[in-house]
């Protein structure tokens, strides 16, 4: 509260509508000079909105004293004014403040430097005694073309492609059929460039696609794709087993033999053929190579055989069967589809066609197997999706030319050219189908017979054994894939009860659980028996794991292309397998989000949140600043932030998810000493903040002494609009015993904050507020003292959480505001944020302003009708007629006691004589000054005694800070008012001070 004493007031008879003169503050009473030697006259006119309104008499009856801070009222917050009246205005904080026509110095007098309070020094740098680790050798064994082009030609070249693409092809007719391979090329093709994007960005270790994605994308995406991915492997170990156990089935019925029935027969060819491979791959990964080089060369013999065999011209049995070699009627005829069965739909056959081109990541699975991965996954995969590429057009083209889509395989169906009653193309050959074609009966023919390339090529068996080595090849690769992906996963314990799994065994770390739950998982899916069924499962999630990694990298719009085309070929697919797919991706990623482990990786996710953050803070210069939108945003002077926990707690409460908070820390040094303590002791301090749960930043500075270090806070601290405006610092308890200069620097920040326009916000608990001298003898007690012991237990000093009264449930109690003097409404604003906290929900809230007795009614009133105008909800208001009282003796005294040893004890002498007395001690109170401020000390006196009255059992108090005018007010003076105002109450006290702007508005625009 800034007074204007009595004698310092005159009235100009010459304006009587609200004008009044003041005489200069550093004239002397008896004098019309100023210290300058001027006459000053300083001439306030309360038409101006800055200028004051009330006469001093209202105050002398109110407050006991002159001053020009006013009490809280509706035409503050008002953008008009009464017709015939004058706008009623609040002071502004220079007038409240700053001394008439004195220069503001920010710098306080010089002092020696005192420790600062962060952590006790000692935390040193590692010095590295212990050797440097070779890091243990990774395997070496495969380069790109063995290791990653060969296994995902392999994995691509799977059931797929000789058992179901000329059944495709007679479905879809050629042009459909390149249509589908394109398609599903494209999107393999746009999640190879991005995996090569990825595998070039940095080391790549084992983990596969997971490792990849994880640590470029992060672990909320990168877990789930790799859980999704690795299940998808071991569904694809079923499928490529279904698909050898068909033509083994199918042999056995060419020759009349049968197990059981033609579906048992399936699970139990599958069931054991996927035991044998479960063994080949435990027993280590140089057998698994060597049987994928076999099966490759089997694969190449077999193409050649079909390839050679379509050029020669059919036998009678071929023709039987629908074989004519090259015909152009026969690849017409094909071109076009000819749909037909419940899977004869363009993207019924597109789900059972893209599983097969999704082994592109068969090479990248075994990253941590590759002699150099950031090669050999880029080369490997684009050649591998080229040459297959190539290779299902062209065996999907021959096939379509040379086979017609029926036939019934009776070498006697055999007409005379030209024959009447006779359909279709082999009419023309000298065959009649037309009986089977008509009641599509046919066994034989592109539409009916599984097995055509086997019946085209000239030698049977070997088509056979190419069926082997492309179904074997395929399941055994992503029986290594699937236990190899979710092993990486295991060991990042991204989720629960899976840690168990990622156990490794052997020399080359083999997950052996992992081989046996991707076996236990085949076994169910072989059960089913039907090929068609099992693919289109696969095909989602393959997709929607094509979709995920698909839109980081690359170019956008490639990327964006990849991504749109696998969701909308999710849907069209099947719409419910499409949103189990995305349903179960979302629970994995929310339940990684809300888990936040702790791990960091450098995913591009963190980059592009801080690319979205900063365009939205640099977005938020081009709105202009709004009343409605106005947030306290705190810049709190903690030290190290485990140090004054209850502050932290008190500011995190209120500012949570709606405001910034900055916790600040000045290390008092030289910079050179201070500039290792600086770097370590951050992120330890940011660690203790995210344990606490406290949305906040924390910054520190090096400075020579506390003040400058706090005027760089506040002036450097923020980004754009998100800088402080408000000032949150602790109470000096010590103040009577600290070195006067240290009060003077303290009392300067204030003074300091008041001239940066923030509001001032000043925290006093009984039993104090730094904690470090309990924490440091907590720690005492359990770490036996030594100098090196000391140094290594520091960073756990930062981890221990003190609890605080701010962080338990506050029951019914109340909320008490002492709403003494209108500072634009921070005053109400922070009880207000306070009370819509769970803790502090209950809380009453409770209003007192100060008043007249004869006027009780009327200024209640008055307050109630402007809080509900603020909609805060603040309904109980008490308005405080004795606040004029005078004081109880024994209260002033104690006051008379706590200022005597900082007067100066001048006996009234001349200002210049006061002042050459102080020179050195600018703390000191001079007579003069006592007798001037005896009104407004004595206020502050019976201020306490009201509080004790009447708040002695709130839960917090929050009362209008007292503004000490700069360059008028000592500093042990400004202080015996604070801790006579505060003191001997047991809730916390909030003293808080806006910047004498609004902060709070009734208005919707």
């Amino acid at each position: 509260m800034a007074e204007l004493p009595v004698s310092e007031l005159a009235i100009d008879p010459g304006h009587s509508s609200g004008r009044f003169t003041i005489s200069t503050l550093i004239s002397t009473e008896d004098s019309g000079k100023s210290h300058f030697g001027q006459t000053d006259v300083g001439s306030y006119d309360t038409t101006h909105p800055n200028h004051l309104t009330h006469n001093s008499t209202f105050y002398m009856r109110t407050f006991g004293y002159n001053t020009i801070d006013v009490v809280p009222a509706y035409e503050h917050y008002a953008n008009t004014k009464v017709s015939g009246e004058a706008q009623k205005a609040r002071p502004t904080l220079a007038d409240l403040h700053s001394f008439l026509k004195e220069s503001n110095h920010l710098h306080g007098p010089a002092y020696e430097p005192q420790r600062s309070n962060c952590l006790a020094e000692g935390v040193s740098e590692e010095d590295g005694g212990e050797g440097e680790e070779k890091p243990p050798g990774e395997p070496v064994r495969f380069g790109w073309i063995k290791g990653v082009m060969i296994r995902c030609m392999l994995n691509i070249w799977g059931v797929i492609l000789y058992l179901r693409l000329p059944w495709i092809t007679a479905q879809a007719g050629i042009a459909l059929t390149w249509v589908i391979i394109l398609m599903s090329v494209t999107v393999t093709t746009v999640t190879g460039l991005s995996i090569s994007a990825i595998s070039t960005n940095g080391k790549v270790k084992s983990g596969g696609t997971y490792f990849l994605i994880s640590r470029s994308l992060g672990p909320e995406l990168g877990g789930s794709i790799g859980l999704i991915f690795a299940f998808a492997n071991a569904v694809a170990v079923a499928m490529h087993t279904v698909g050898f156990a068909e033509t083994v089935r199918d042999l056995l019925l060419e020759y009349s033999s049968s197990m059981v029935d033609p579906t048992n027969d399936i699970r139990i060819i599958g069931v054991i053929t996927v035991t044998v491979l479960l063994g080949i791959s435990l027993a280590g990964m140089e057998w698994e190579a060597k049987a994928q080089i076999l099966f490759f060369l089997v694969i190449m013999v077999s193409f050649v055989n079909y390839i050679v065999w379509t050029l020669i011209p059919a036998s009678e049995e071929k023709q039987a069967k629908g074989f004519f070699s090259y015909r152009t009627d026969i690849f017409a005829q094909n071109f076009v589809p000819h749909w037909r069965g419940p899977d004869g739909s363009f993207f019924s056959l597109f789900s059972i066609f893209f599983p097969s081109a999704t082994g592109i990541l068969a090479g990248a699975n075994i990253s941590g197997d590759l002699k150099d991965p950031a090669v050999a996954i880029p080369k490997g995969t684009l050649m591998s999706i080229f040459w297959t590429t190539i290779s299902y057009l062209v065996i999907s083209a021959t096939i379509g030319s040379c086979m017609i889509r029926d036939a019934s395989g009776n070498v006697n169906d055999t007409i005379s050219v030209g024959s009447s009653g006779c359909e279709g193309l082999a009419c023309g050959y000298g065959w009649n189908f037309t009986e089977c074609a008509q009641k599509q009966s046919c066994h034989y023919g592109l539409i009916n017979y599984y097995q055509t390339m086997g019946l085209v090529s000239g030698f049977a068996p070997l088509i056979t054994a190419g069926i082997f080595g492309a179904t074997l090849s395929s399941a055994l690769a992503c029986l290594v894939s699937a236990p190899k992906v979710f092993q990486c996963l295991c060991k990042d314990q991204l989720y629960p009860l899976i840690g168990f799994f990622g156990k490794g065994y052997g020399k080359n770390n083999e997950p052996l659980w992992g081989y046996m739950l991707t076996y236990i998982i085949a076994i169910g899916f072989i059960l089913i028996a039907e090929l068609n069924a099992i693919a289109p499962i696969i095909s989602n999630f393959f997709l929607c794991e094509c979709f995920l990694p698909s839109f980081r990298y690359y170019s956008k719009w490639a990327a964006l292309f990849g991504a749109v085309i696998s969701v909308v070929i999710m849907f069209l697919l099947t719409w419910w397998a499409a949103l189990i797919a995305f349903g179960i991706v979302f629970l994995l990623l929310a339940y990684v989000l809300y888990k936040k482990p702790e791990v960091n990786w450098g995913s591009s996710v963190q980059a592009g949140s801080y690319n979205l953050a900063l365009n939205y803070s640099v977005g938020l210069n081009e709105v202009d600043e709004h009343i409605k939108n106005y947030r306290p945003q705190c810049l709190v002077l903690t030290g190290p932030p485990n140090f004054r926990p209850a502050l932290v707690d008190f500011v995190g409460t209120f500012t949570k998810n709606l405001s910034l908070m900055l916790c600040g820390n000045v290390l008092i040094g030289p910079r050179r000493m201070k500039m290792t303590e600086l770097r370590l002791t951050s992120s330890g301090h940011t660690k203790w903040l995210n344990k606490r749960k406290i949305k906040a930043f924390y910054t520190n500075v090096v400075a020579e002494d506390l003040r400058s270090g706090v005027q760089i806070l506040m002036q450097a601290s923020g980004l754009g609009r998100m800088k402080p405006n408000v000032l949150v610092i602790g109470y000096k308890k010590n103040w009577q015993t600290a070195h006067p200069r240290a009060v003077e620097d303290y009392t300067g920040i204030l003074h300091d904050a008041f001239d940066f326009k923030y509001g001032v916000c000043l925290m006093r608990m009984k039993e104090g507020l730094n904690v470090s001298r309990m924490m440091q003898a907590h720690s005492n007690e359990n770490v036996p003292c030594s100098a090196n012991q000391g140094k290594q237990e520091m960073p756990e000093l930062a981890e221990q959480q003190a609890s605080t009264i701010f962080q338990t449930e506050q029951g019914k109690k109340t909320i008490d505001i002492y709403w003494l003097f209108d500072d634009g409404g921070l005053t109400l604003l922070i009880p207000y944020l306070l009370s819509r906290k769970k803790r502090w929900s209950k809380c009453k809230v409770r209003v007192f302003v100060g008043g007249q007795i004869n006027r009780m009614d009327e200024e209640r009133k008055a307050i109630i009708s402007l809080l509900s105008k603020f909609r805060l909800g603040f309904h109980e208001v008490h308005v405080l007629p004795d606040i004029n009282q005078k004081p109880r003796p024994e209260h002033v005294k104690r006051f008379d006691d706590l200022i005597a040893p900082f007067r100066l004890n001048d006996g009234f002498k001349d200002e210049a004589v006061v002042n050459e007395m102080r020179h050195d001690c600018p703390w000191k109170i001079s007579d003069e000054e006592v007798n001037k401020s005896k009104a407004k000390s004595l206020r502050q006196v019976r201020l306490n005694e009201i509080l004790l009255d009447y708040s002695r059992d709130a839960a917090l108090v929050v009362i209008t800070l007292p503004v000490g005018r700069k360059g008028r007010c000592p500093s042990s003076l400004y202080m015996a008012w604070l801790e006579t105002l505060s003191q001997d109450l047991r809730p916390p006290v909030i003293l808080a001070r806006g910047n004498q702007e609004n902060v709070l508005t009734f208005y919707c625009q």
